[in-house]
């Protein structure tokens, strides 16, 4: 009973955490709803007037500056405005910061902003540092003091290559579309399987890009959607067919000292880590639907039993992957 109940967790960790992302990326595609991403005529185009008014000065937003304002904090307080939203929609997750970053970047940077600084900073400047991003997040106090502070935390923003961003951006967007596609109940999603090669190869195209495998930053980017991309998978594996989903390569030039993600919560102990690891040829064998009638048996028959049903089994040959995904989940090596 304790190994099923361990491979039901691992399954409701992923599927909780693919959620949680879904739920951020319905976020950003209310955003590319009424505010498209593109510009019509050299403009930026409205499909909703009023939809970002209650984010404006006066509850009107009178300018695409104040409209990009708009978006931005609606992100941050559709994500990270309360407690209960940082912990149960965010995950506790600052990373999710650099996802609203990106898209600020990429907006503010379809047009040339006022002032002579660029885009970023400007905005930074002017709009961050006033009173509607400095108010207290309740219940989160004692770790992030605001919506300003959050940003702070990923301030190397304001230096980013514009050229760049627009490459994050395009793989973001490729990973919420994957996410909005997937449905648990479908067996197989070609448009996931689609957007999920298109996402991979834009990856590899990045990380391939010496500007970017040269950058401790861009290279946290990188592990950042990595991340959502591998749980996502895993997922997908657990609950359908998605095994023509390609792996990701390794990041380049990835130092295991340099900066870490800071999504540590949903980590397990040591103390379990240990115990998974005993746990997993159990695990393996609830898989292969092997059971053991008898209790008396001596430890070293069960063992034998075991290895001569592995040996001979066709599934375990060809489960590889599945295995791999399992063992990633109980050890916590993706959370």
């Amino acid at each position: 009973m304790l190994i099923k109940f361990n491979v039901i967790v691992c399954y409701n960790t992923y599927k909780n955490l693919v959620y949680k992302i879904n739920v951020i990326c319905e976020k950003f595609r209310s955003i590319w709803e009424f505010f498209p991403d593109k510009l019509n005529k050299g403009e930026y185009e409205f499909n909703d007037q009023n939809f970002l008014n209650g984010y404006c000065d006066s509850n009107s937003c009178d300018s695409a500056f104040e409209r990009i304002n708009g978006g931005c904090l609606y992100l941050f307080k559709q994500i990270f405005g309360t407690s209960e939203l940082f912990k149960s929609v965010a995950n506790s997750n600052i990373n999710i910061v650099e996802y609203i970053l990106i898209w600020l970047s990429y907006m503010l940077n379809l047009k040339e902003q006022p002032g002579n600084d660029n885009n970023l900073n400007f905005f930074y400047s002017t709009t961050i540092d006033n009173d509607k991003y400095k108010i207290s997040i309740t219940g989160v106090e004692n770790d992030y003091k605001n919506y300003k502070d959050l940003i702070d935390k990923k301030k190397y923003f304001l230096g980013m290559d514009k050229k760049i961003i627009s490459n994050f951006y395009e793989a973001f967007k490729l990973l919420c579309e994957m996410y909005a596609e997937f449905d648990d109940k479908s067996s197989y999603c070609a448009n996931c399987s689609k957007n999920a090669s298109n996402f991979v190869n834009k990856y590899k195209e990045m990380n391939q890009d010496s500007v970017i495998n040269s950058n401790d930053y861009y290279k946290q980017l990188l592990s950042t959607l990595s991340n959502d991309y591998i749980n996502f998978k895993n997922h997908c594996n657990s609950s359908g067919n998605c095994k023509d989903y390609p792996d990701l390569p390794k990041i380049e030039n990835m130092q295991t000292s340099a900066h870490i993600s800071e999504d540590t919560s949903a980590s397990s102990s040591v103390t379990n880590k240990l115990f998974t690891v005993l746990s997993i040829f159990g695990v393996i064998a609830f898989l292969l639907g092997i059971s053991y009638k008898r209790k008396a048996k001596k430890y070293k028959e069960e063992n034998e039993s075991l290895i001569y049903d592995l040996k001979s089994s066709d599934y375990f040959r060809n489960s590889n992957d599945d295995l791999h995904m399992l063992r990633n989940c109980l050890l916590g090596s993706n959370f």
